[in-house]
């Protein structure tokens, strides 16, 4: 296992240094105005660290972001996204980021998939003409006929996540970004998702994939990071981080449950 969680690496393509996120947590919503009123002279909330000094560089394969649940994961995967700015620290990236962060993330619900997936590019920053001229590839890996040209809210749940899947992938993006998107496709555009991320794979891009299943993990990844409470605490081999992983998981299960049947 690497001793050293700050790889030096002139290959990396993500690059995170101090990264910190903090929310202001308030337990009544007028305690937000209160502090409002009081101009910041006295304090009415409480403070969460999502994210604590995270510093890493991901290099141009496929890696595994491990945790339990409030590990920090999702956050920094949207800090990294540009999605949300860190309280603290910088993310440097190179080349082209795509996400599928959440299910239907950034979509209109009243827009077309077609509609959807020309804006998906404009904010890339692909240009209109180019974009559409993807268009086709998109709808057909997709997979989604004339729906393309129906409203995403009559979308299901998997017709979503293909329409995603098809726009983050079909833009030659550098670095892609996935949040248990796979999780919701069948078998068969599983193994299509698969298809990609190795065509990915043999141009050296730099996928990161957070995921609770471990045969997703096993199945995409070469390598993995584990984070727990905000911060990244190993990274290595799948064979060395998937026990640390399961291990933190029961320990985190059983701590729950003794908090539980301490209230009853």
């Amino acid at each position: 296992m690497t001793t050293d969680l700050i790889q030096k690496t002139s290959q990396s393509q993500v690059e995170l240094r101090g990264i910190s996120k903090r929310y202001n947590i308030y337990d009544r919503p007028i305690d937000r105005l209160k502090e409002i009123l009081w101009n910041g002279k006295k304090s009415f909330h409480r403070e969460y660290l999502a994210l604590d000094n995270v510093s890493y560089s991901f290099a141009p394969h496929t890696t595994a972001l491990l945790g339990p649940n409030g590990s920090g994961k999702s956050t920094l995967l949207q800090i990294m996204a540009g999605v949300l700015k860190p309280t603290a620290g910088q993310v440097a990236c190179r080349g082209r980021v795509t996400a599928i962060l959440e299910l239907g993330a950034g979509f209109q619900p009243e827009y077309t998939g077609r509609e959807n997936a020309l804006l998906y590019g404009l904010i890339v920053g692909i240009p209109e003409d180019e974009m559409k001229e993807r268009m086709d590839e998109i709808r057909d890996f997709a997979e989604l006929g004339d729906f393309f040209d129906q409203p995403i809210k009559t979308y299901s749940s998997g017709m979503v996540v293909r329409l995603a899947f098809g726009c983050a992938t079909n833009v030659e993006p550098e670095i892609l970004l996935v949040d248990e998107a796979l999780a919701v496709g069948d078998e068969y555009f599983n193994q299509k998702c698969l298809e990609r991320i190795y065509d990915l794979q043999a141009k050296a891009k730099t996928i990161i994939l957070v995921t609770h299943n471990m045969d997703t993990a096993s199945r995409y990844c070469q390598s993995a990071v584990l984070m727990n409470g905000g911060q990244i605490v190993a990274d290595g081999s799948l064979d060395e981080i998937i026990p640390m992983y399961q291990e933190v998981v029961r320990s985190a299960s059983a701590h729950e449950h003794k908090k539980f049947l301490s209230v009853l």
